[in-house]
């Protein structure tokens, strides 16, 4: 039994670790996007300018979903609460915070 809850001790921190990873990287998706949607702006030749728009419409798709991931979590968060369900409305609210720091 004391192996099993080890191994799920370290399975969950290491769930943990990676999404707070991903959080991390994806929290610059719009100010790449901005970014390079200014160097399309300023870009002189079509090839720059459609490079730099095709990298920002990747950042801002990316930002878009965590915005509407963020407002998932938010309306599970209002329902839970409005449930009573402490633990699972904190948790979806958490959940938001995250997609909504990685929409940035």
């Amino acid at each position: 039994m004391k192996l099993i809850n080890m191994k799920l001790t370290g399975l969950l921190t290491g769930a943990v670790l990676i999404f707070a990873s991903l959080g991390a990287y994806a929290e610059s998706h719009m100010a790449e996007a901005l970014k390079h949607a200014e160097a399309a702006a300023k870009a002189d030749d079509t090839k720059s300018i459609v490079k730099h728009a095709e990298a920002a419409k990747a950042h801002a798709k990316t930002a878009d979903e965590h915005l509407d991931a963020g407002i998932t979590s938010l309306n599970d968060a209002i329902d839970h609460g409005k449930m009573k369900h402490a633990d699972s409305a904190k948790k979806s609210a958490e959940q938001a915070v995250t997609h909504l720091k990685a929409a940035q």
